[in-house]
């Protein structure tokens, strides 16, 4: 009799797509398990792949984590696009900060390879990472829906993106359970947006007089 056809497995990837198929498979695993958990050796038993596949894409775990962090900016990107374009009587910047919340609560794994690793820091500023990122702060400045003025909008996106982070590590630890503030990590970002929407547009109009 013919020998039956050998079933490929079932992580195993099309021809040619190798890096894509790694970089998809390093998400999974820090969804699962954190950024500490991405190995190569386990990544390439797992789709099927001989021990020396993925280096022909990636020179080591660094370039593999860059790659799998610059795709998690862009899929956390379109998330806040999404947020951002929908119709909603809520403002566009506490659209972004509390999609961003919800994101680094429920993702906290790939939160924590995009915003609590050093993968940024070892990467070049032209890189692919340093260019998702800073589409993440453009859109951030962008949902101020403010003028722009010198740098003001800048300086006041670097205070949101600096208490987004710091509640979702807070929450994250449990350091936000049974609080005697008695408030939501929701209702402490929409405080956080408003103070900060309020702090703006108070320096646009001071910039305004100044330079009048």
């Amino acid at each position: 009799m013919p020998s039956q056809p050998q079933r490929k497995p079932v992580n195993t990837y099309h021809h040619g797509d190798l890096r894509d198929a790694l970089v998809q498979a390093a998400l999974r695993e820090a969804e699962r398990e954190g950024p500490e958990a991405i190995s190569i050796k386990a990544l390439a038993k797992q789709l099927g792949v001989s021990q020396p596949a993925p280096y022909r894409h990636f020179t080591d775990r660094g370039a593999l984590l860059q790659a799998a962090t610059a795709e998690a900016f862009r899929q956390f990107n379109a998330i806040l696009g999404e947020a951002i374009r929908k119709p909603s009587k809520r403002s566009k910047l506490s659209r972004f900060a509390q999609t961003a919340l919800d994101f680094g609560l429920r993702r906290n794994g790939i939160y924590r390879l995009m915003f609590a690793s050093r993968t940024m820091a070892c990467a070049t500023t032209d890189s692919e990472l340093h260019v998702a990122a800073r589409e993440t702060f453009a859109m951030l400045v962008e949902s101020f829906e403010a003028p722009a003025v010198g740098l003001l909008r800048e300086r006041h996106a670097l205070q949101i993106w600096a208490a987004l982070h710091g509640v979702i590590t807070l929450a994250e630890q449990g350091l936000m359970t049974g609080h005697p503030a008695r408030v939501t990590r929701e209702e402490l970002i929409e405080d956080i947006v408003q103070q900060t929407k309020a702090a703006l547009s108070a320096a646009i109009e001071k910039a305004g007089v100044q330079s009048a």
